[in-house]
C-alpha cells in the first residue's frame, strides 16, 4: 500500500480524499493556487505545495507543476479528484513516465470514454444505445444549425471534454443554436483548455439515471447500483439520490450489466459512472462515461456502506476487488443536496467573498438517520471567483426515501452560512416539494415548477402559528435577560407578560403565555390567537444563531439573526421577520406608513461580482425586450444578461475586460 499519495484538486474533494487516506494509514500532499493558500484541504494535508496563480489554467491545470510537486515530496501515487486533470490522459502518462501511480484508470480508457464523442462513437461500435446525434466536431454557427435541423429540435450542445454543466446549452430553434454554440465553446475553452462541442437530441422529459462502476487491474467489474441526477438546473445536478424512485430491480440489471460490459469492453480499472438518459416508461439510452470519481458518489457510499476513494486507492495499488456482484446490496436511501455560493433570487448568479458565518449541521448517526456534510470551506474562509461555486454536499442517509428527505430538510434548517448568498432557500423548497417528494422527476423539473425563476418562499398557514410562538419564546428570554441586569434603576419584578402581538412581515398574530418560567431551559404554555394551549421548550441563549426547540414535542430548528426591535427568522426556505409587541404598540405599528424601494429601472446593474466579457450595445441604440445586452463572467460560468422590456441605451459606464463589483452600473437606459 502507498506511504504517501499527492491530491491533485482542491476544495471538498481534496478534503474527502485526505479523510480517506488518513483512516488507511497514509500520509497526504496538498497543492494549492495563491488563492487557496489559506484553504482548508491545504491545513488538513500532512504537506502543501504552491502550484502558481489563482487562475486555475496557471495552477491546477499545469500538468508539469503537479508532477514537480509529486517528485518533490517523495508522493508515490496521485489521486485527482473530480475536474480539472482527472480526465485529461495526458496527466496519468505524465505520472507513469515519473515513476507516479496514477489513482484513476489508465489512459487508453480515458481516451475512449473520457471523450463524450469518442465515447459514443466506442458505444455505437459495442452495439450500445445510444441518444441520436452528430458525434463529429461542430466548425461553426452555420454548422451547429444545420446539424440541428437534421437532427430535429430542440437539441443539447455539449463540450466534447465537459462536466459539470459548463459547456452545455439546449437549443429550441436556430437563433438559440447559434448562441448556445458560441457560449458552450467560450466556456468550454475556460474551463477544460478544450472549445470542441457536439450536437445531439434532447430527450424531451427524460430522466438523469447513472449507474456506478467498480473495477480492478485484473478484469474484475461490478456496478454498484444506480444514482438519480435528474433534478437539474442549467444541465447542472443539484439534487442526487440513491437508488432511483423509478428503476424496479430488473431495469436496474440491465442497467448495470450493460454499463459494466461497456467498462469491461475498455478493461476499465477504477472507479467510474455510466451514465444514462431514460425515458418514464424505464427505457433508457446511454450518454456518456466519466473514467472518474462523481460530486454525487456520497450517496452510493451510503446506500452500499463501501468507501469509493478507499477501493480506487486498494485498486490503484494492485489489490483485487475484495467484492462480488453478489456482496453488493443497497440499503435503505440516500439524498444529497449541493450547497452553491449563488443568489437564488437574482437567477442563481454567483456570489463571492467571505463566510463571516460557517455552521453546517452536526454530522453522525442518530438512530435510523445519518447526517454528513463533505465541505471545502471553514467559517473565515474566501469563496473565490476562480473556481466552481460549490460550499458544500449535505448528505442524508434513512431507511426510506421520504424519510430521507425529512432529515435532508431538517439538517438544511439547521445549516448556518452567512457573509454570501448561497442556495439553500432554495433546496428547502425543491425538498418540500410535491412533486419531488412523490419521485415524479424529470431533467425538467426547475424549468417546470419554477418557469418564473426562483421567488422567496412564503411561510404556509400551519407554520405560522409556530414561528410566533419561537418568536414569543426568543423575547421572553431576551427580555428576562435584560431585566436582571445588574445595576438597573428599575428592578425586574419576576412578572411575566402574558398578551403579546407577533408581527411577522406585515401580518399580526396574537400570543398569550398562558403559563410557565422563563429560564434556560425555558418551558411555556401557549397559546397563539384562539387556538389550543400548546408546550414551547429550549435551551436557546441569546446570541446563538440556531434556536432548537420542541413545540409540542415537535423538534424545530429555526435560525436566528438579530434585526432592530426584532429577529429574522429562517426556516424551511422561508424568511421572515418577527417583531414581538405589547398590544397597544401593535395598535399604533398599523399607523405606520411603509418606506418605498429604490427605482432601478432605468439601469443595468451588474447581478454579481463578475468580468465583463462583451458589451452587446451601443449608446443611443434602441434594444427590443430579451435582446442581449452584456456577457459577465463569474465562476467560469457565462452570464447573459438581457433587456427586461424595450428601451434605448442612455450611457454605458463600463467596458469588456473590466471587473465589476456587485450591483455596479453597467449601463443607463432613458
Amino acid at each position: 500500500m502507498f506511504k504517501k499519495i499527492l491530491i491533485a484538486n482542491r476544495g471538498e474533494i481534496a478534503c474527502r480524499v485526505i479523510k480517506t487516506a488518513r483512516r488507511m494509514g497514509i500520509k497526504t500532499v496538498a497543492v494549492y493556487s495563491d488563492a487557496d493558500r489559506d484553504a482548508l484541504h491545504v491545513e488538513m494535508a500532512d504537506e502543501a505545495v504552491a502550484i502558481g496563480p489563482a487562475a486555475a489554467s496557471e495552477s491546477y491545470l499545469v500538468i508539469d507543476r503537479i508532477v514537480a510537486a509529486a517528485k518533490q515530496t517523495g508522493a508515490e501515487a496521485v489521486h485527482p479528484g473530480y475536474g480539472f486533470l482527472s480526465e485529461r490522459s495526458a496527466f496519468p502518462k505524465a505520472l507513469a513516465e515519473a515513476g507516479i501511480v496514477f489513482i484513476g484508470p489508465h489512459p487508453a480508457a480515458i481516451d475512449a470514454m473520457g471523450d463524450k464523442i469518442e465515447s459514443k462513437k466506442f458505444a455505437n461500435a459495442a452495439n450500445v444505445s445510444t441518444v441520436p446525434g452528430f458525434l463529429g466536431v461542430i466548425e461553426s454557427p452555420d454548422h451547429a444549425v444545420e446539424l440541428a435541423r437534421d437532427i430535429g429540435y430542440p437539441v443539447m450542445i455539449k463540450a466534447s471534454a465537459g462536466g459539470g454543466g459548463k459547456g452545455m446549452r439546449i437549443a429550441w430553434n436556430d437563433a438559440e443554436c447559434r448562441e448556445g454554440f458560441q457560449l458552450s465553446k467560450n466556456e468550454a475553452a475556460a474551463s477544460f483548455g478544450d472549445d470542441r462541442v457536439f450536437v445531439e437530441k434532447f430527450i424531451v422529459d427524460p430522466r438523469h439515471i447513472e449507474i456506478q462502476v467498480l473495477g480492478d487491474k485484473h478484469g474484475n467489474v461490478i456496478y454498484l447500483g444506480e444514482r438519480e441526477c435528474s433534478i437539474q438546473r442549467r444541465n447542472q445536478k443539484v439534487i442526487e439520490e440513491a437508488p432511483s424512485p423509478l428503476l424496479d430491480e430488473a431495469t436496474r440489471r440491465a442497467m448495470g450489466e450493460q454499463a459494466v460490459a461497456l467498462a469491461k469492453a475498455v478493461g476499465y480499472d477504477s472507479a467510474g459512472t455510466v451514465e444514462f438518459v431514460a425515458g418514464q416508461d424505464k427505457s433508457f439510452f446511454f450518454l456518456e462515461m466519466n473514467t472518474r470519481l462523481q460530486v454525487e458518489h456520497p450517496v452510493t457510499e451510503l446506500v452500499t456502506g463501501l468507501d469509493l476513494v478507499e477501493q480506487m486507492i486498494r485498486v490503484a495499488a494492485g489489490e483485487p476487488l475484495a467484492i462480488k456482484q453478489t456482496d453488493v446490496k443497497l440499503n435503505g436511501w440516500a439524498v444529497e443536496s449541493r450547497i452553491y455560493a449563488e443568489d437564488p433570487y437574482r437567477n442563481f448568479l454567483p456570489s463571492i467573498g467571505r463566510l463571516t458565518r460557517y455552521r453546517p449541521p452536526e454530522e453522525g448517526s442518530d438512530g435510523e438517520i445519518t447526517v454528513r456534510n463533505d465541505t471545502g470551506v471553514v467559517e473565515g474562509g474566501e469563496i473565490s471567483m476562480y473556481y466552481d461555486p460549490m460550499i458544500a454536499k449535505l448528505v442524508t442517509h434513512a431507511a426510506t426515501r421520504l424519510e430521507a428527505i425529512e432529515a435532508q430538510s431538517a439538517a438544511l434548517d439547521a445549516f448556518v452560512i452567512d457573509g454570501i448568498q448561497h442556495n439553500i432557500p432554495f433546496l428547502a423548497s425543491l425538498h418540500a416539494h410535491p412533486r419531488w417528494r412523490e419521485g415524479r422527476l424529470s431533467t425538467g423539473f426547475i424549468r417546470e415548477e419554477y418557469p418564473d425563476g426562483f421567488e422567496p418562499t412564503a411561510v404556509d398557514e400551519d407554520t405560522k402559528p409556530r414561528l410566533a410562538i419561537v418568536a414569543v419564546a426568543i423575547e421572553a428570554v431576551k427580555r428576562d435577560r435584560l431585566d436582571n441586569l445588574p445595576g438597573r434603576l428599575r428592578p425586574h419584578s419576576g412578572a411575566l407578560r402574558r398578551d403579546w402581538v407577533v408581527k411577522l412581515d406585515k401580518e399580526q398574530i396574537p400570543v398569550t403565555i398562558e403559563e410557565g418560567y422563563v429560564d434556560i431551559p425555558l418551558e411555556l404554555d401557549v397559546r397563539v390567537g384562539d387556538g389550543e394551549v400548546v408546550t414551547v421548550a429550549s435551551r436557546w441563549v441569546p446570541g446563538e444563531l440556531l434556536w432548537i426547540g420542541e413545540i409540542d414535542g415537535e423538534t424545530l430548528s429555526v435560525q436566528v439573526r438579530p434585526i432592530v426591535n426584532g429577529v429574522e427568522l429562517r426556516y424551511r426556505g422561508a424568511s421572515v421577520v418577527a417583531k414581538v409587541m405589547t398590544p397597544r404598540t401593535a395598535a399604533l405599528d398599523l399607523l405606520m406608513p411603509e418606506k418605498a424601494a429604490a427605482d432601478t429601472s432605468k439601469f443595468l446593474l451588474c447581478p454579481m461580482p463578475g468580468l465583463v466579457v462583451s458589451i452587446g450595445v451601443a449608446v443611443g441604440e434602441e434594444v427590443k425586450a430579451g435582446e442581449m445586452l452584456a456577457i459577465v463572467e463569474a465562476m467560469k460560468m457565462q452570464n447573459v444578461l438581457r433587456a427586461e422590456r424595450d428601451l434605448k441605451i442612455k450611457t454605458i459606464k463600463a467596458k469588456p475586460g473590466e471587473s465589476l463589483a456587485v450591483d455596479a452600473v453597467i449601463m443607463e437606459f432613458e
